[in-house]
């Protein structure tokens, strides 16, 4: 009697082992079979959208039976919220949202730079503001979505200016920031397109990030991935990396038809998205590998020197608590994958 209690107990423990590890697995990251692989991607006209606007994303997944799932966000931030909760594979932000995410100890690593920022982003300043210079932005508001590239650049414009505590800034979205514009309540605001193109209509640049780069303050849109699903899906991030090349390659040897593509999906013209393309630096994958940038495997490019460079900016605004070691910031930064893609 007591064996066969036993043996009752044991097939029912391993029956719960087999239910629970079948609902983790479900929960967990998406394997090569699996049919979707969910994207957080930002509005803007880089190497991703023109991959996502032709059919670049469609060869190497829609047509093996994998459902891209692309979900947009304003900024970094929601989609760190996002791939914190495991909600999407892949996210595309500013760096300093990375920052703030590696620092927070998300499990993330950055496998690909978009596009390193410059015309594409700029302080915009109203025609009847009477801002002309630095020093006429005294007692102005500002806004600007914090922890963003345009905020890092914006803080470290008005530091150098020696304005810092002279203006109010004001955290917004892009949307937002358009309404209160239009309304009056701003005066100025640092942005990205095509969120800058609409200010600039009855606006005019103060500075750009191509401006602040020359300075030394280098920004940039970076891809994060989940290591819970590179690590068991190195082939599909290599493939992902895949696309985004060959969005950037697609650009740089027809650029027309790029940026009508992207066009249509922002909702501007093809002449608006052509110019807001010119205004970033696209990379290809050898210059993603080059020590300017990610490096190699086991030899760190330069990149990961501007993010340990930047975040020790954002701790002493108090965007970020705890500033990861300079070696921590080399392993953040993978490009593993990247090399992976370029064997395919």
């Amino acid at each position: 009697m007591k064996k066969k209690i036993t043996k009752r107990i044991l097939i029912l423990i391993i029956a719960v082992i087999m239910i629970t590890l079948a609902g983790c697995q479900s929960k967990g990251p998406v394997g090569k079979t699996s049919t979707k692989i969910n994207v957080g991607y930002l509005r803007v006209p880089n190497d991703e959208m023109v991959a996502k606007t032709t059919g670049i994303f469609d060869k190497y997944f829609t047509e093996k039976g994998i459902e891209c799932n692309f979900i947009v966000f304003d900024s970094g931030v929601d989609a760190n919220k996002a791939l914190a909760s495991g909600d999407i594979d892949f996210a595309t932000m500013g760096d300093t949202n990375g920052i703030i995410a590696f620092s927070r100890g998300l499990d993330v690593e950055l496998v690909w730079i978009h596009e390193v920022l410059g015309k594409i982003e700029a302080l915009a300043v109203k025609n009847d503001s009477n801002i002309s210079r630095a020093a006429d932005l005294k007692g102005k508001v500002i806004a600007t979505p914090f922890a963003s590239t345009s905020h890092y650049s914006l803080l470290n414009y008005l530091k150098d200016e020696g304005i810092q505590d002279e203006v109010q800034l004001m955290d917004m979205q892009t949307s937002d920031i358009v309404a209160a514009w239009e309304r009056g309540d701003i005066q100025a605001a640092y942005t990205w397109q095509p969120t800058l193109g609409q200010l600039l209509k009855n606006g005019t640049v103060l500075v750009s990030s191509e401006e602040m780069a020359n300075k030394g303050y280098v920004t940039a849109n970076v891809c994060l991935v989940r290591k819970a699903f590179s690590d068991q899906n190195p082939e599909l991030v290599a493939d992902f990396i895949k696309c985004l090349s060959e969005g950037g390659d697609a650009y740089r040897s027809n650029p027309q038809q790029s940026a009508a593509a992207v066009a249509k999906e922002l909702g501007i013209s093809t002449e608006e998205a052509l110019a807001q393309m010119e205004g970033s630096k696209w990379l290809t994958p050898e210059a993603e590998l080059s020590s300017e940038y990610m490096g190699t495997p086991g030899s760190p490019g330069a990149f990961a020197k501007i993010m340990k460079d930047t975040a020790d900016f954002l701790q002493t605004q108090k965007s970020i608590d705890v500033v990861p070691s300079q070696g921590e910031f080399d392993q953040f930064i993978n490009s593993e994958y990247l090399e992976l893609s370029l064997k395919k």
